[in-house]
């Protein structure tokens, strides 16, 4: 009976601290408090020197078990990427994802060596474990403060978090190594390995991700099939790249990229299962976590591990930052955001479990520091991230939200799918007669029910609150459907001249005319010049929605862009 008991026992303690979590996901939004703090903290509060006293010290368990919830967590981050934000991002973070993460390293690890007294490969490895990112902290923390970033901002931050876990492993692995060989010369196989790793990584990943989107396409399964074929497949690719001695978290995170910028089946299913896949894997990889440390332990290490999250938080991580970004003319405000988003999260905690793997000497030392840079850096980053976006102006009005509709696709055409919106009180479709509805981009109106049954003068009817309407469209017209269907709350974006100004321009309007109309000064050089070339220059032509440039007594406020073509402009008066 003990094997059962014992089996019971974790089932149930299990259940339990994942079903507390999620209770205690709404106390955390309503007081700010970053939801991995969280986790983490009721993982403590159930291990060993807690109140719950589960005794877990399994480290290569823990290792295997947070391998799996982190490439989860990746592929779900690379399935929210939007194909227009690799535009404005994919080279300042990819920057950030390499030369910052080695930075970062080397000055934190600087720091170790002087406040520590450690060996220099000691403390480097120190750097290297807690150099990158954390995007699962970051964007929980901002989606839970309701927080619209400027596109370039909010795009950089999660490229950079999603393919910067790759440079701190390899250099974790290779630092780790060259320990256990007695710190002998890395020579040039370092770098063939490195070279070796990113190109497996990154050609593994694009197959991978096609073939899966393929095979999603085209294979006729039940609904329900489709979401765990995808986790499947993404797993299946991360194994066989870190099997062929590649980089599998590049690889997860470009297979998640390539589906969730793909027209799939069942997209939003899939989307739904990947996110509380993630959500599952943070709280238990957390939870495990925390189980992992006892905090009578750190009391020995609090001031240099403050010290070293310190000198992480204000000194490295700017650092990075600016020497990363300087060829990409960032302006200065989302730099010191982007240097404020360095989050530290599950990574640092699951590299600092190699040391242990390899039997190194310091091996708790490397866990333990770790383990209180992840803990300052969720207290004193986690708490004040919004704050920060709103004092830098980083906020941006919020797109238009997608209303909820259905979503079917047609099996023998899956560029095409049927959609079914109701039209609800307030929506610019309310009075519209069926033949009237603007659609485009090769939309159809194929019916209209009401009170259940589907009208048969439907082209006459003028639509009603709760009519159902039956539109087949191409994949891609949901934006332009999402707008007529939308409630006038979630539209009032449009009419914000808080924000975007007082005016609405036209981008083509010449700076001299502008200027005799809304009486400011315009230098001579420039009277000749439009406002979007104007723009364009300021930000080398990628600007983004929310991008501001001061003229005079104006400021000009870039408020909707079609492609990369700036398509609207507002004008707010100083």
């Amino acid at each position: 009976m003990m094997p059962i008991e014992f089996t019971s026992q974790m089932i149930f303690w299990g259940a339990a601290l994942t079903l507390l979590c999620v209770v205690a996901s709404v106390l955390s939004r309503r007081v700010g408090a970053p939801l991995l703090l969280v986790f983490l903290v009721l993982g403590m509060l159930a291990g060993e020197d807690g109140l719950g006293k589960i005794s877990f010290d399994d480290t290569g368990l823990a290792f295997m078990l947070g391998s799996v919830a982190l490439a989860i967590i990746i592929l779900d981050g690379g399935m929210g990427a939007r194909r227009d934000t690799f535009r404005v991002s994919l080279s300042p973070a990819l920057s950030l994802a390499t030369l910052g993460v080695l930075i970062t390293a080397g000055i934190t690890g600087t720091a170790a060596h002087w406040i520590l007294g450690l060996p220099w490969l000691e403390s480097l490895l120190i750097g290297a474990i807690v150099g990158s990112t954390d995007a699962a902290a970051v964007f929980g923390l901002l989606r839970a403060a309701g927080l619209q970033l400027k596109q370039r901002t909010g795009a950089t931050l999660e490229i950079e978090s999603g393919s910067n876990d790759p440079m701190a492993i390899f250099l974790t692995i290779t630092l780790v190594e060259l320990l256990a060989a007695g710190g002998s010369a890395p020579g040039w196989g370092v770098i063939a390995d490195f070279v070796r790793q990113m190109g497996l990584g990154l050609a593994i990943g694009a197959a991978g991700g096609y073939g899966l989107a393929v095979l999603l396409r085209r294979l006729p399964l039940p609904v329900s099939l489709y979401p765990l074929m995808a986790l499947a497949g993404g797993m299946s690719v991360f194994g066989l790249t870190n099997l062929w001695g590649g980089s599998g978290f590049l690889a997860i995170y470009l297979v998640g990229a390539m589906l969730g910028n793909t027209s799939l089946p069942y997209a939003k299913d899939i989307h739904r299962f990947q996110d509380g896949m993630a959500w599952l894997s943070q709280i238990g990889m957390f939870l495990m976590l925390g189980l992992l440390i006892n905090p009578s332990h750190l009391l020995a290490i609090f001031l240099p591990a403050i010290s070293i999250a310190l000198t992480l938080i204000l000194i490295a991580r700017p650092a990075a930052v600016w020497l990363s970004l300087l060829p990409f003319h960032f302006p200065w405000r989302e730099q010191l955001f982007i240097s404020w988003c360095g989050l530290r999260g599950a990574v640092p905690i699951i590299l600092a479990l190699f040391p242990s793997l390899a039997g190194l000497e310091l091996s708790e030392t490397y866990f333990e520091l770790a383990f209180f840079v992840v803990l300052i850096s969720l207290l004193l980053q986690g708490w004040t991230i919004a704050p920060v976006a709103r004092w830098l102006r980083l906020e941006v009005p919020p797109a238009l939200e997608e209303p909820e509709h259905l979503m079917l696709k047609i099996p023998d055409d899956q560029e095409k799918e049927l959609l079914v919106y109701q039209a609800v009180q307030g929506s610019s479709a309310i009075g519209m007669r069926g033949r009237h509805l603007p659609l485009s981009g090769g939309a159809q109106l194929a019916g209209i029910v009401r009170q259940g049954m589907l009208l048969t003068d439907w082209r006459e009817q003028k639509l009603l609150p709760e009519d159902y309407v039956l539109v087949l469209a191409s994949h891609g017209s949901t934006t332009t459907l999402g707008r007529m269907f939308a409630p006038s709350a979630s539209r009032d974006y449009l009419e914000s001249s808080t924000f975007f100004g007082e005016f609405v321009i036209k981008p083509d309007a010449l700076l001299a005319e502008l200027a005799q109309l809304y009486f400011f000064e315009v230098p001579e050089n420039l009277k000749a010049t439009t406002v979007a070339a104007f723009i364009n220059r300021q930000f080398h032509q990628k600007p983004v929605v929310g991008d501001r440039v001061k003229l005079g007594d104006v400021q000009f406020v870039v408020k909707k862009l079609e492609g990369e073509r700036i398509a609207a402009v507002g004008l707010k008066l100083n």
